[in-house]
């Protein structure tokens, strides 16, 4: 986002012909147990507390902070664009860290068998995979684990193949790794994406190396099937381009559905040339502990990652905070993926019944909701807006699209900040990023001052 915008967004908005509606709604930060503008569908009676909002204002956190400081205070109300929980961590998470906390050193650590066999034991339990510890590599996250798997992969200048629209990082990492990004976009029917095979075969044969795959999608929810993936796999192996499957949100699966592992595959030879990245950080929202892990049956592929000087330090703290998440969190999780569930049933119904110029489909996988806005950039010109702006920038100053332009109309009309889908790749364009792995009351709350605001439109 340039300077003009971050240093006089009302000035810029005016200039470029976005007015904001004076009293549409009532914007400003929530504490908590703050009101809010409508009662929530459902109260949540369980084991743990998911509806108490959970005050992350002042935490130095990406989600709140960083927009406060972007937008103004005055003007977030809801930030649901960063991919992170807004929810109070798993007490077995913060208890085992407590624990650490207590021995007052914080040397070298010596990485525990258990760590590995609570990553093993996990997987094996949740979806019948059996990882090799030999084959079980640390990282200090999946992308820097992804960086290092295209260096030992794919030569610079060389094509990595993505299926768009796709997580943002992706298209940086490549970049890092000195490739250039090869996209094959997801054909888009009636609220459901599906993969061209014939165009994913010929993109593979223009001198790509490696293939990232989003399993569930990052941002449209895709939960791929056997048959896709073994599609998809099947055209790889032959062609000899290494599978770098990212299974971050493997855990939030939506009810109906289901999230198979590429290394579930029946055909050895698929998996073999297969490397799958994971980690707690989305499912035990612990991003910040920068704590992952990948694997592979292929021992030749391991080694090739770990001789680019892959790095494979993680923290103590990451340790203990992984281990109990998966040794002792399970039924936290559980809770969080059937609320979040619910949280994308309400939104749907939500959205398509009293959000005028907006479209949304309850997606199979991820707490992400992928929502299609070209209405709302027809009627408010966004095209034209980000046009505009743009004669106005100064030299070296980052281009606007009209996504940036419906970002800012939803942060100065209704206090929401969402995520803009041109960074997601071909496919992205009239279409913003919703993250609703937050408290229902804060959903509604989203979803009311937004009705309020396009109605106005």
């Amino acid at each position: 986002m340039s300077q003009t915008l971050e240093l006089n967004r009302r000035a810029f908005l005016r200039n470029a012909g976005l007015t904001a509606v004076a009293g549409a709604v009532g914007t400003g930060s929530i504490a908590a147990g703050a009101p809010v503008a409508a009662a929530p569908p459902k109260p949540h009676h369980g084991k743990y507390d998911l509806d108490t909002i959970y005050n992350r204002i002042g935490s130095d956190c990406y989600k709140w902070d960083k927009q406060i400081e972007k937008f103004g205070r005055e003007n977030i109300t809801v930030p649901m664009g960063i991919a992170d929980m807004d929810f109070k961590c798993a007490p077995q998470i913060t208890q085992a860290i407590l624990r650490r906390v207590e021995h007052e050193n914080y040397g070298y650590i010596y990485m525990p068998d258990s760590y590995a066999e609570s990553i093993i034991t996990w997987n094996r339990a949740r979806y019948g995979i059996e990882i090799q510890p030999e084959g079980l590599v640390n990282a200090n996250g999946v992308n820097p684990a992804l960086l290092s798997a295209l260096r030992a992969f794919s030569p610079p200048s060389s094509k990595v193949l993505l299926l768009p629209p796709t997580y943002s990082a992706f298209y940086s990492t490549v970049k890092k790794a000195g490739c250039v990004a090869e996209e094959c976009p997801l054909h888009y029917e009636n609220g459901e994406y599906s993969i061209d095979f014939e165009d994913f075969e010929r993109r593979i044969d223009s001198g790509v190396t490696s293939f990232i795959f989003c399993n569930p999608q990052n941002p449209t929810g895709n939960c791929w099937s056997l048959a896709d993936m073994q599609a998809l796999g099947e055209i790889c192996a032959r062609k000899g381009v290494v599978v770098l499957s990212d299974e971050i949100h493997c855990d939030f699966v939506n009810t109906g559905h289901r999230y198979t592992p590429f290394s579930a595959i029946p055909d050895e030879s698929i998996v073999r040339n297969s490397v799958t990245f994971k980690s707690t950080s989305k499912s035990f929202n612990l991003a910040a502990t920068k704590c992952a892990y990948f694997f592979s049956d292929n021992a030749d592929y391991i080694a090739r990652i770990k001789a680019t000087g892959h790095n494979t330090a993680v923290n103590s703290l990451a340790v203990a905070a992984s281990e109990a998440a998966y040794n002792e969190a399970g039924d936290w999780l559980d809770e969080v993926t059937a609320y979040v569930d619910q949280n994308m049933e309400y939104a749907a119904q939500f959205i398509n019944k009293r959000i005028p110029h907006v479209k949304f489909y309850k997606p199979e996988g991820t707490y992400l909701a992928w929502l299609d806005v070209s209405e709302l950039a027809e009627k408010i010109g966004a095209r034209e807006m980000a046009e505009e702006a743009n004669r106005k920038l100064a030299p070296g100053e980052t281009a606007l699209e009209p996504e940036n332009m419906i970002e800012l109309y939803l942060v100065e009309n209704a206090g929401v900040q969402l995520n803009d889908g041109f960074r997601y790749g071909v496919g992205g364009d009239n279409r913003m990023r919703m993250n609703l792995a937050t408290s229902r009351h804060l959903v509604s709350q989203a979803l009311e001052n937004m009705a309020v605001a396009l109605d106005r439109v």
